[in-house]
This record gives C-alpha cells, structure tokens and sequence, in this order.
C-alpha cells in the first residue's frame, strides 16, 4: 500500500472514529437535556401547588441530584479529554479549551447573577408578604366588607318590620297577596309568612315551588320574639356543592313578628321571613379579602416552607442551567472549533508545501462553506503549482537549451551593465577574446588584462548609441574591433573582431561578437594573391627583352671598346642580367603565393617527412647547429606531402637566417630545433620550429603572417604568408611567439597542429578502448 494510501484509510479511520464520538455526545445530550425539561416541567408543576411540592419534594431533589450528577461527569470526561488533548500537544486544543472556557462563561456567569438576584428578591418578597402593613390592610379589608353586609342586614331589618305591619289584621286566607306585595316592595326572591309552630301560612317566590321548604327553627322563633326581628347572611360560608364551581348566591334572611292589632296575646303569632340576595360585587369583594386573609394565615405559619420551596426550587434550577450551560458550551465550542482546526491543518499543510486534498466539514453554514472553498483553494492551488512545475521545467528546459546554444556558439556574447561591468558571458566570449572572462564576472571589462582599449572602446560605443538611439531611433551599433593579445609562450596573432550592441530590458547591454580574424587574414591572402599575379604578369613580361638587350648589346661591343670601356660594359650587363634574374625568382615567388594548388590531403608521416628533407640541411651551414626531436608515437596525418615539404623549408630557411644573424652579432653558435609531437588529448600531431635568433619585434609580430612583411634585408616576406596559407588549406592551427627565457627575448618559435589521418583516428580511438578499464 501507497503512503497516500495509508494516509487516506487513516484520515477515514479516525473521520468515522469522530463522527461516532460526535454521535454519542450528541444523544447524551438531547436526553440529559429531555430529562432536564421534565425535571423543570414538574418543579413549576410543584410549585404551583405546595401541597404537592412538599409530598414530592424529597423525590424531586434526588432526581435533580442524579442528573446534576450525571453532568458533572459528563462535563469531567470532556475536561479529561480536553487536558489529555493538552497534553498530547495535538493542535487546536488550546483553541478548544479557550472556546469552552468563553462558552462557559457566558453561560454560567450570567446564570449565578440572576440567581443571585433571584435569591435576594425571592427571600425578601417573602418577608414583604407577611408585613404588619399587608396583615392590618387584610383585617380592614375584612371588616369593611362585614360592616357592609351588616349594613345591609340592618337595611333590611328594618324594612321587613315596616312591612309586617301590612299583615297585622290580614287573614291568613288573604295573606298570599300582600305577600307577593312586599316581595315587589323589598326586591326579595322568597316571602314566606309562619306561624309560631312552624307552620307554612303562605308563600311568594321560590318557597312556593318547594314541597318542604326549610322553616325556622324554634331558637329562632324564641330570639324573634325577644329581639321582634333578627337576620342572617347565608351562602358566604358554604363551598360549590358537586358539579359546581362557585358556591350558591350569597343572601340575607330576614325573620320578623307580625304584630296583631290590639296586642292580643291570645292568638298565635306569625312571623314574616323575607330572603333578599346580596349584591354580586360585595359578595365577590367580601368572599375574596376572606379567601385571602385566610391564606394570608395559612401561609403566615408555613412561612419556613414556602421560603425553603422557592429557594429550592430556584436552586435546582440553577443547578440545571449551569450544567447544561457548561455541557453546552463544550459540544457547542467543539462544533464551532472543528472547522476553525479544520481550516488551520489545512493551512499548516499548504504552508508546509503539502497541498493535497483537505477535509471538508458537510455543513450549510459559513464555516461549512469556508471549508469547502479552502478545498477548492488548495485544489486550485495544487493546480497551479502542477502548471508552475510545468511551466518551470519547459523554462529550465528552454534555458538548458538556451544555454546549451550559448555555449556551444562560435560567437562571443556578453552581458554587461551601465558601468561596463561584466555580468556573464558565454565559453564562445572566451575563445574569441583569448582571456579568461569566466574569471573576472562581476568586474569591468577595462580591467580585463589585455582587454583595456577594447573595453574603454565598447563602453564608448554604447554611451554614442544611447546618444543616437534616442536621436535616430536605432536598435543596435555595429563596430569593428582589432585586438593584440599580449603574453609569452601563447600565439601573438591579431584578432580582429566584429561586435555589435544592443539595449537589454532594465539597464543591462548586450554585447555579440565574432572572430573575423581568418576571414580578413583570408580577404587579405586573396588580395595579395591578386596583387602578386598582376604584379607578375605585369613585371615579368619586360625582364626577357631587357636582359637579351643587355647581351646584345655586350655581344656587339666586344672587341670593339677600349679594354677599360669593355669591362665597364662587362660589369654592366653582368649586372643587368643578375638582377633580372632576381626579379625572375621575385616573379615566380608572386606566381607560386598566387597560385598555390589545391591541397591534395592524404596521409602522410610527418617523422618520415621531416627527416627526408633535414638530409638537405645536413652540412649546408657549420655555424648553425640543427637538432631534431622527432615522438615516435606520432601517427600519421591528413596532408599533402609536397606542400608539407614546402612548410618545413619556409620555416627551416627563416630559422638558420635569424640563428646566423644573431650568431654574427653575439659571436656564439645558433641553434635550430625542429620537434614533432603528439598532442595530449591524442588528436593532433604538432610540428615546432625553433631558433636562437632576435625574435620579432612587436609591430612585426601582430603582422608576420602578412604578404611582403620580413625582417630580412634579402626576403620578399612570403614565406611565412605561404605557410599561413598552406596551413588554413591543411585546417591547421598554427601559432607565432617569441621564446623567452630569464626575462629575455631567445628566439622565435613556429607550431603548427595538423590534423591526423581517419585511420590514425580509429587506431587511436580502437587502443583507448582496449586499454579502459572497461574492456
């Protein structure tokens, strides 16, 4: 299995381990919460009735200790977890453990204030029920209402005294409509006239529809014969019979004597019961200052309980909502802090270069949909660092090949800044210029050495172009450049350069140049060859006819002059001839320059080549010592033997000329030294001439290469020219110094690197391989 494999099962692992934990916490919440309600439910139900609080008070208190219980471990264990995830050092617990903290807070702060409030204000709202102001306005309140139906008893008494007059001498059979007279008169529900033995005489109301309506009692009859008439409130004292809410209508009940006129006592007498009802608002009023006089008592000696009932009540309450509110502010802080960690490991991630896909929390909230763009973010970001990488790699490759063309160019290029500063350059700059450029990076191209003029030249060159370019518009200068490299032991040839300039974006230049040295040294050889052909053709037509002139003209004077005259003509002619011969060599060393034939390259030994034609130079000159070092290991190269032959007299010739030179002026021996070798890369053969002579001066040194330029009194100055061009035929390097030794100028030395032969080439090649460690 893959690491992202692992990776990916783990991260679902634990997202499902999660959601089980999530799940849990979640279903014991909702029924710590449901059980909660029910428990607040039944304390308000029991606080409502006192009674009821009291039976269930105790069962009531353990349930709300069970479950205040139940959370206070439901809150350790997430505590627990919290601190362990502190511990642990796993991200986002401190995130965690300040959002519970803040959630907390909130939630029990505010709890502990109101039940403190409440506290203060239950306990001193009790005390204020029970003032002596409260009880004294209870009792007036009662009085008030007992003086009032007092006032109406006695209202009425006396109205019923005045109306039993009525009935003084009525019969007892007409007395049923004077009866129903005073019931009209007094408002009453029921008149009823009695006798002293408690019997019905008649009857106006309700009594008449009664088979056995309730008669006085014979106290009452007593008490009204003594006090001639008493009352009676009914219906304030009695409670709702069944299926009733409120209790019948209150009345009064008056009693009275009817008078017999005459005051005979020997009749029977007769009493007059009238029943009047009470007003409904008195009533109401008086039965509810009795209803809460009498609770006002009730509660007066159960002042302890009710206190320890209210405050109970709001205790456990408390108890409930500080719990719940901690529980909550846990699983709520958990909720709200899971995609905040979310977020913050998936920006830990991005910031460690990880950009992978991120959790996404499934919500429809902002922070669900944060996540969810966070994702798309680092998707998009995977993306453009997908495309970055590409884009890179087609850069680096683009550069590699940039910088492969760059350094693989014969031209020179190079860049530079305001000042002149060299800020890269390519192996073609090196090879062009013959200096070390790599080396002087990051400093001015004057202080190159051997650089100098050149520098000052382009730096000059580019100051003239910003002048015209914002003048004429032009986008780049052209100039030609001829160098002298200085040095010792190293090739002193002139280097003619082409250079062109151009604006870099920013304040960077661009500097282009090529060698052009071989195409001038080529221009010029083609030149000279033309100048020599003419120069030929136009010379050596007229030395014939001058020097058979001369002989003629000494052919007929012989014998004919004075003897002195004659030899005056002798020398003359002789003279003549000499120097048109001279003039002849002159000639056909002109025809031979300017037509040299093509090179017909073969292979060719050059040990064999060169001790064939040293057998010339054995004995030619003694002042002039000839030493050869030939490397037996030279293989044969690609020549042509004739023109080769001709190579090495130029250069023997030159040689044994300075040698005898210097020798007539210092008076020691010369020497001249001719060595073959082969190369250490193995595929060149080098072929060396050296003198003891005077070496070449400097300006001759920059132009030996040239047609007509010699040091000699007696030398046309085509034999090094000669050389040079059979050499650029054969492709072969050929370098001019002055040999120094101690400080001081030895002599003059010529190499030449010729090319070897294809089957000296694969001979090589074919004993390298055989002689690797490989093979």
């Amino acid at each position: 299995m893959s690491k992202d494999s692992r990776a990916g099962v783990g991260r679902s692992s634990a997202a499902s381990r999660a959601r089980a934990t999530r799940w849990a916490i979640g279903v014991s919440a909702f029924l710590v919460t449901a059980v909660g309600l029910v428990l607040m439910f039944l304390l308000a139900q029991s606080t409502n009735n006192r009674q009821l609080y009291e039976r269930n008070y105790a069962r009531l208190f353990g349930i709300n200790v069970v479950v205040a219980t139940v959370l206070v471990l439901v809150i350790g264990w997430v505590a627990f977890r919290l601190l362990r995830r502190l511990r642990q050092g796993k991200f986002g617990s401190r995130l965690l453990i300040k959002l519970a903290a803040i959630f907390a807070l909130v939630g029990v702060v505010p709890g502990v204030l109101v039940y403190v409030v409440s506290y203060q204000f239950v306990a001193r709202s009790i005390e204020s029920w029970f003032d002596v102001k409260v009880e004294g306005a209870l009792d007036a309140g009662l009085n008030l209402g007992r003086a009032t139906l007092d006032s109406l008893s006695d209202d009425l008494v006396s109205k019923v005294r005045g109306a039993s007059a009525q009935l003084a001498d009525v019969p007892d059979a007409s007395a049923g409509l004077v009866l129903e007279r005073i019931r009209d008169q007094l408002g009453a529900t029921d008149v009823v006239l009695w006798t002293a033995s408690g019997q019905l005489i008649a009857g106006a109301g309700t009594s008449r529809f009664q088979l056995n309506p309730e008669r006085p009692s014979s106290q009452q009859l007593r008490q009204v014969r003594a006090d001639r008439a008493i009352a009676h409130i009914e219906g304030l004292d009695e409670s709702p019979g069944p299926g009733l809410t409120q209790p019948p209508p209150a009345s009064v009940r008056v009693l009275a004597l009817v008078q017999r006129p005459g005051f005979d006592f020997s009749t029977e007498p007769r009493f007059l019961q009238v029943v009047q009802p009470l007003p409904a608002a008195v009533v109401a009023n008086a039965l509810a200052v009795q209803e809460a006089n009498r609770e006002y008592q009730e509660r007066a000696l159960a002042r302890e309980g009710l206190r320890r009932m209210y405050i109970g009540t709001l205790t456990l309450t408390l108890f409930l909502a500080v719990f719940g509110a901690v529980l909550l502010a846990v699983l709520f802080g958990t909720q709200l802090a899971r995609p905040l960690l979310v977020l913050a490991d998936g920006v830990r991630q991005v910031a460690g270069g990880d950009l992978r896909p991120t959790a996404v929390v499934q919500g429809r909230d902002e922070l669900g949909g944060l996540t969810r763009s966070f994702a798309v973010m680092t998707q998009q970001l995977a993306d453009a660092r997908g495309a970055v990488e590409k884009t890179l790699g087609e850069l680096d490759a683009a550069r590699a090949n940039l910088q492969t063309i760059l350094d693989n160019l014969t031209s020179g290029v190079m860049v530079l800044d305001r000042n002149g500063v060299v800020l890269s350059t390519n192996p073609g700059a090196t090879r062009v210029l013959r200096a070390p450029l790599a080396a002087f990076e990051g400093q001015r191209l004057v202080d190159v050495p051997g650089l100098a003029e050149f520098g000052e030249a382009v730096q000059q060159q580019f100051d003239d172009f910003e002048v015209e370019r914002l003048q004429h518009g032009l986008d780049h200068w052209q100039h030609a450049f001829e160098l002298h490299a200085s040095g010792e032991g190293v090739s002193q040839d002139a280097v003619n350069i082409v250079a062109r300039g151009a604006q870099l974006p920013g304040e960077a230049r661009l500097l282009v140049f090529d060698d052009i040295s071989e195409i001038v040294s080529a221009q010029r050889a083609q030149a000279w060859g033309e100048v020599a052909r003419r120069l030929a053709h136009e010379i050596k037509n007229p030395l014939t006819p001058i020097q058979l002139s001369a002989e003629r003209l000494e052919m007929k004077l012989s014998g004919k002059v004075t003897p002195s005259e004659e030899a005056i003509l002798v020398k003359s002619v002789r003279t003549i001839v000499d120097q048109v011969d001279a003039m002849k060599r002159l000639v056909n060393e002109f025809r031979d320059y300017a037509r040299l034939p093509a090179a017909d390259l073969k292979a060719v030994d050059l040990n064999a080549l060169v001790t064939d034609v040293l057998q010339l130079y054995a004995a030619e000159n003694t002042l002039i010592a000839l030493r050869c070092e030939l490397d037996d290991r030279c293989p044969p190269i690609r020549a042509d033997a004739q023109q080769i032959r001709q190579i090495i007299h130029n250069l023997l010739q030159n040689a044994q000329d300075a040698a005898e030179a210097a020798a007539h002026g210092s008076g020691r021996p010369g020497e001249v030294v001719i060595r073959t070798r082969l190369a250490d890369s193995g595929q060149r053969v080098r072929l060396t001439v050296q003198d003891s002579g005077p070496g070449f001066a400097e300006n001759i040194l920059k132009r030996a290469f040239e047609p007509y330029v010699t040091t000699k009194t007696k030398g046309t100055g085509l034999g090094l020219a000669v050389v040079k061009k059979i050499a650029d035929e054969h492709g072969a390097r050929i370098e001019l110094s002055n040999r120094v030794v101690d400080g001081a100028v030895a002599g003059a030395q010529v190499s030449l690197s010729f090319v070897l032969a294809g089957e000296a080439q694969g001979a090589l090649a074919h004993a390298k391989d055989s002689t690797s460690p490989v093979a």
